[in-house]
C-alpha cells in the first residue's frame, strides 16, 4: 500500500460507512484492483480506519450521547447479536471476504431490495425505539457479516420493519455503528498482534492519514445523506447497488477475473 491507495481507500470508507451500499463491498473492490487486498496490513487498515467516521457520528450527534443511559442500554442490547454471531462465524466471514462475486451478488440482490423498500414500509412517523426494536434491528445488522450487504442498509431496512421512520432508522444505524465499528476494529487489532505482525512507521502514518480523511468524508457524507434520505428514499441507492454489482460480474467474467483478494 501506498500513501494514495491509503488515500483513496479512506475516502471510499467516509462516503459508502453510513450509505446503503456496503464499504465492505467498496473497499474489497478497490483493493483488489489496486492489488493490495491479499496483504495483512490492507485488512487491518480497511477496519482501523473505520475509528475515524466512528468519530464524525459522536460529533455531528454530539448531545443525543448525554440523554440518558437508556440510550446506551438499547445499542448494547442491538449489538449483542453482533457479538455472538461474529464470534461464532468468524471463520466463514474471513472466507467470504475473500470473494469479490460475493460482494457483486450481495449488491445486486440488496439493490433490488433497496427499491421496493419504500413501497413494502413507507415512511413511518415513528421514532422511539424499545428494547425489542433495538434487538431486532441488531439481528438485521448481522446480515451484514456476508460481503457486499451494507451494515448501514441491513439495519436501516430493519428499522423500518419495526415501523421506524427512514429517519430514525438511519439515525440510530448511526449510532449503532459505533459499538459494532469499535468492537470490530479491536478484535482486528489484536487478531494482527496475535499473529505475530507488527506495524512500521510508514503503516502508523497511513492509519492515521486514512482515520483523518474517513472522518472528514464521513461528516459530510452523513449530512447529505439524512438529507437525501428523508425527501427521497432508497431508490437511488438501489439503482446504484445494481449497477455496481452488475458491473463487477462483467469484469470479472468478461474482462478481467477477480481471482482472490
Amino acid at each position: 500500500m501506498d500513501i494514495l491507495q491509503a488515500i483513496i481507500l479512506a475516502i471510499i470508507e467516509g462516503i459508502t460507512e453510513y450509505l446503503p451500499v456496503s464499504s465492505t463491498g467498496h473497499m474489497i473492490i478497490a483493493s483488489s484492483f489496486f492489488g493490495i487486498a491479499q496483504e495483512e496490513f490492507t485488512k487491518l487498515f480497511t477496519i482501523v480506519i473505520q475509528l475515524g467516521t466512528i468519530m464524525s457520528v459522536v460529533v455531528l450527534y454530539f448531545k443525543r450521547f448525554f440523554q440518558s443511559l437508556d440510550f446506551y442500554y438499547k445499542l448494547l442490547v442491538a449489538f449483542l447479536p453482533a457479538v455472538v454471531f461474529g464470534l461464532l462465524l468468524s471463520d466463514v466471514i474471513d472466507s467470504l471476504l475473500e470473494n469479490p462475486l460475493t460482494v457483486a451478488i450481495s449488491l445486486v440482490l440488496g439493490g433490488l431490495i433497496l427499491l421496493k423498500v419504500d413501497d413494502w414500509f413507507g415512511d413511518a412517523e415513528n421514532t422511539e425505539i424499545s428494547y425489542r426494536t433495538a434487538f431486532r434491528i441488531g439481528l438485521f445488522q448481522c446480515l451484514a457479516m456476508i460481503p457486499g450487504v451494507s451494515r448501514s442498509g441491513a439495519s436501516i431496512v430493519g428499522g423500518m420493519t419495526q415501523k421506524l421512520s427512514r429517519t430514525a432508522a438511519a439515525e440510530f444505524s448511526f449510532f449503532l455503528a459505533l459499538p459494532t465499528m469499535l468492537g470490530a476494529t479491536l478484535k482486528k487489532s489484536y487478531d494482527y498482534y496475535n499473529a505475530g505482525f507488527t506495524l512500521t512507521s510508514e503503516q502508523v502514518n497511513y492509519l492515521i492519514i486514512g482515520n483523518v480523511v474517513g472522518f472528514l468524508v464521513a461528516l459530510v457524507a452523513i449530512k447529505t445523506f439524512i438529507g437525501y434520505l428523508s425527501k427521497h428514499g432508497f431508490k437511488m441507492f438501489g439503482y446504484y447497488r445494481i449497477v455496481v454489482g452488475l458491473a463487477i460480474l462483467i469484469i470479472h467474467f468478461f474482462i478481467r477475473p477477480l481471482t482472490v483478494i
